[in-house]
């Protein structure tokens, strides 16, 4: 039982997962069990689970209001390793295609000796009376009629008695955190017995050493000296005058009795699962509140996303998912690129299989939140991996398309808007009466340029995750090109704006057969690369390329819109018109005029500094000389990285 308990789990964590989990399947038996038949509730009508530790015993006990077991059921199901009651039930009911029931390999149970050294099974079925069965993971169990009679009405309570080793599991904050974790979203109120620390007001006591107190004739306070006692000072009879006349005037006014705070611990059931599946629900009774605080719960954002999805996928197989981008790039998040794995939550059956499941994202979407959950996905016995690849494939397939398809939402939206802020500007400039108006209005333009940055919301998307855009374009060949459409490049048309690449397009001239671009280190620089002013010089505009992520990009996107994508640094990409003889024949002429320099320079150039050629050049207004890279070699910014 060692050796198959420790190799099936990878993590003693899940114990409490698998103990929720049949619990839950045993609430689905007696509800289904309970459509056709009401009265089999009976006097235990409530559908509950309910988990308590004791510290001192060093126990955890999970209690349900399910179907029960009966003596031979407890020996069936229990006693043999990998036999599964749910297997059993859906069996017999017939109903194995709809029942969504977790439990199906049987050894769930026995996770629990990952963390106990000790299990006792207390259950009471309709048919039966109440049995405890009880085994320490060795060849034997007992099973003893419950001397204490019915004490469940119906259902089953599960205590573990923990090994020394795993005493820390009993410690209430790392109990309720592992439930919230792995079994918040189980569709049964799960409650468990905690304490919480409550402050009372309550009333000083009056101190009476020494001193006792009669009421006079009057009504007035009188006191008696006890015999022996000693004389105190002045300073000690005033103190004492001061606090004789508070007791006074507090037994004058019981209102205004002296109270003081004090502590105390108090035990209560508490429901620790009250965020509800919202992705169960129907997308029209969601509001936007309710998407944006389930996305804070899952994820301990304080700020909303900039977007989120909410689907159902149908076919090969089916799921339900809530996808959300987050308002930030987390800090780390291309710290160590390769080795994170997918955000999302992995859920079967609204029970949590895995936190950072690889194969449901590709890395460059792993920025990408939320929650993804299958009724039919199969598993393996732990739960831990899952089977039949093909499946998780065609997962991985519709929750990319979706992500990619709520991306270029965003960018449809910032489109509409700006299309409205150009027709707003229009008829604001037609209002526009005198010439001393013209300083006001710049500075209103200002004001909503500032205003704009926010209201863009692909914008604010990009500055965070543009990057992963770009890797994306790498590692991804089957949505390439779409991803292309959401690349965004400053160029030399406005360095102010980003453009994107269809936007590049519409810009470029007619003779005009190639999307240009030059990489450098900073936008700043690469404006002042001298081959830049021969192209804007000729009205061809070129794309800045600043990220050291971006040439990388090109490599692999050497075609967008049956259009080259060409460094202008490159020597295979020239001003030079093929179909102008005139302009062919004055290059001829300069070739014969300068054919000795040439010869010396590519002489002394590939001595000194290993150069393949040195030719002229149509790149060049004023400067004399630029270093260019041959059609397949490293650029100058290449071979600094």
């Amino acid at each position: 039982m060692d050796i198959i308990i420790n190799s099936l789990y990878t993590k003693k964590d899940v114990f409490i997962r698998e103990m929720v989990s049949n619990a839950s399947d045993a609430l689905d038996k007696v509800r289904f069990v309970s459509i056709a038949n009401p009265e089999y509730l009976g006097n235990t009508p409530e559908m509950e689970v309910k988990i308590d530790f004791d510290d001192a015993e060093k126990t955890i006990s999970i209690t349900d209001t399910g179907i029960g077991m009966t003596k031979a059921e407890l020996v069936k199901n229990l006693g043999t390793v990998a036999k599964s009651g749910t297997t059993a039930f859906l069996e017999s009911m017939g109903q194995g295609e709809n029942m969504s029931l977790i439990g199906q390999f049987g050894v769930g149970f026995y996770s629990a000796f990952l963390v106990a050294n000790k299990v006792q099974v207390t259950s009471k079925s309709n048919d039966d009376e109440q049995y405890i069965w009880t085994s320490t993971a060795d060849s034997k169990f007992s099973i003893d009629k419950d001397p204490r009679g019915d004490t469940l009405g119906r259902g089953t309570r599960v205590t573990l008695f923990m090994k020394d080793d795993a005493t820390d599991y009993i410690e209430q904050e790392k109990l309720m955190n592992l439930v919230k974790k792995y079994s918040e979203f189980i569709n049964y109120p799960i409650s468990m017995y905690i304490s919480k620390e409550i402050s009372e007001e309550v009333p000083i006591e009056e101190p009476t050493d020494g001193v006792e107190k009669v009421e006079g004739e009057e009504g007035d306070d009188v006191e008696i000296k006890d015999e022996g006692e000693d004389d105190v000072s002045s300073e000690d009879t005033e103190d004492e005058k001061i606090r004789e006349a508070e007791y006074r005037r507090d037994a004058a006014n019981p209102k205004a009795a002296p109270t003081k705070t004090v502590k105390r611990q108090s035990w209560e059931w508490d429901i620790i699962n009250n965020v509800k599946a919202i992705w169960m629900r129907e997308k029209k009774d969601i509001t936007e509140r309710e998407y944006n605080s389930f996305y804070k719960t899952i994820t301990k954002d304080v700020d909303n996303p900039i977007a989120y999805t909410h689907f159902s996928a149908e076919g090969e197989i089916e799921f339900k998912a809530i996808l959300y981008i987050p308002s930030a790039a987390s800090f780390d998040l291309y710290d160590n690129y390769y080795g994170q794995s997918s955000a999302l939550k992995l859920y079967v059956r609204r029970v949590l299989i895995s936190e950072d499941f690889e194969d449901l994202m590709p890395k460059y979407l792993n920025f990408i939140k939320g929650v993804v959950d299958s009724d039919d996905l199969p598993l393996n016995v732990s739960r831990e991996q899952l089977q039949q690849l093909k499946m998780l494939k065609v997962m991985s397939k519709k929750l990319i398309r979706k992500t990619l398809d709520m991306i270029r939402e965003l960018v449809q939206e910032d489109e509409e808007e700006s299309e409205e802020e150009t027709d707003s500007e229009e008829e604001e400039e037609k209002e526009v009466k005198a010439d001393d108006e013209d300083a006001e209005k710049e500075d209103v333009e200002e004001n909503e340029e500032e205003e704009d940055d926010e209201k863009i919301t692909y914008m604010k998307f990009w500055k965070s995750f543009g990057k992963s855009i770009k890797l994306g374009v790498i590692e991804d060949t089957s949505n390439r090109m779409k991803l292309a459409k959401l690349l965004r490049y400053y160029s030399t048309n406005d360095p102010s704006k980003l453009t994107s690449l269809d936007d590049y397009i519409s810009r470029m001239k007619d003779d005009q057969d190639t999307i240009l671009y030059l990489p450098g280190d900073s936008k700043a620089s690469i404006l002042q690369s001298p081959i830049l002013e021969a192209y804007t010089s000729r009205g061809y505009e070129v794309l800045i390329l600043d990220d050291p992520v971006d040439e990388y990009t090109t490599q692999h996107l050497t075609e967008y819109e049956k259009r080259k994508v060409k460094s202008i640094a490159k020597m295979d990409v020239n001003l030079l018109n093929t179909k102008d003889k005139a302009e062919k024949k004055k290059m001829m002429k300069l070739k014969a005029m300068y054919l000795m320099t040439l010869k010396w320079c590519a002489g002394h150039s590939k001595e000194k500094f290993g150069a393949e050629g040195c030719q002229l050049s149509q790149k060049l207004n004023k400067a004399p000389l630029f270093v260019f890279t041959s059609e397949y070699g490293y650029s100058a910014q290449m071979e600094k990285i």
